[in-house]
């Protein structure tokens, strides 16, 4: 039985996907020009040089050792690319993430508040490498911002974060990782060492839709257990008075959790505020 919360919550979330859908609907039929497409294509990019404020709704289920739980998570990612000098670009990525859960184990009842926040700074060359291959590479932090103990590690992390991908004609296909060990913190908890790897495949039409198909893999080294979503996903260029804006969702299954982990399907909303220069 959903809580008030949980009831707020999927209400919140589902006036959020009317919003979309009739986002959606204010863009006429005509097919968008070639600079919007280019422009959906970048944003397939992780590491081009444009400012974007992507908003990402998630929800998972069956969360638990008795699979009771549900987990509502808004994740706030601005990225923000700076020039280093004619070769070089800095692009930072944050992930700041805003949670709603219940009942995640016997007892534990609702949390709601900040989790803990991912900062990574990717180092790119400008300009594409030989055969079209784009890459950037830099640290990733944790920082523990989480404002409940059941949403916060009480850990500070940091390791190595890299990007490779290649964009052809209308895909772009590549592979985002890190690795994140905690090196200081509250004692008491478990330490942190985590991989990430989130291999993409994404097609974007003339008309500025984009389709993909990725996983955002992750396996504790301490606990020794992946996390491995299958996402296929959609979204669309359009424009909110003079804001460009790029609004999608997709559903995703866990193929693989820990015990504890959510289970089945999920779902994510998105919408991504662009700020082309």
């Amino acid at each position: 039985m959903r809580t008030p919360e949980s009831r707020l919550a999927f209400l919140a979330s589902s006036r959020a996907g009317m919003v979309i859908v009739a986002a959606l609907g204010w863009q006429s039929a005509a097919t968008a020009d070639e600079s919007e497409a280019e422009l959906a294509q970048q944003l397939a990019n992780p590491v081009s040089a444009l400012i974007s404020v992507p908003f990402q709704l998630n929800y998972n289920s069956n969360i638990g050792p008795a699979d009771d739980g549900e987990q509502w998570l808004l994740n706030a990612q601005p990225v923000i690319p700076f020039s280093l000098n004619k070769d070089w670009n800095l692009i930072s990525r944050t992930i700041l993430p805003l949670v709603h859960q219940s009942d995640v184990f016997p007892g534990a009842g609702n949390q709601t508040g900040l989790g803990d926040t991912v900062q990574t700074l990717f180092f790119s060359p400008k300009a594409p490498a030989a055969g079209g291959w784009i890459w950037g590479a830099g640290p990733v932090f944790l920082v523990p911002t989480g404002t409940d103990d059941l949403l916060t590690t009480d850990k500070w992390g940091a390791g190595p974060s890299a990007v490779l991908l290649r964009q052809t004609g209308p895909w772009t296909t590549g592979m985002l990782g890190n690795h994140i060990w905690s090196y200081a913190g509250d004692s008491n908890r478990r330490d942190v060492s985590s991989s990430l790897l989130q291999p993409f495949v994404s097609y974007t039409t003339p008309g500025a839709w984009t389709f993909g198909l990725q996983t955002e893999s992750t396996y504790d080294w301490e606990g020794n257990g992946w996390q491995i979503p299958i996402r296929g996903t959609f979204s669309k260029l359009t424009r909110v008075g003079t804001q460009l804006v790029s609004l999608g969702g997709g559903v995703h299954y866990w193929v693989e959790s820990t015990p504890t982990g959510p289970e089945g399907w999920g779902l994510r909303l998105t919408m991504t505020l662009l700020f082309p220069r």
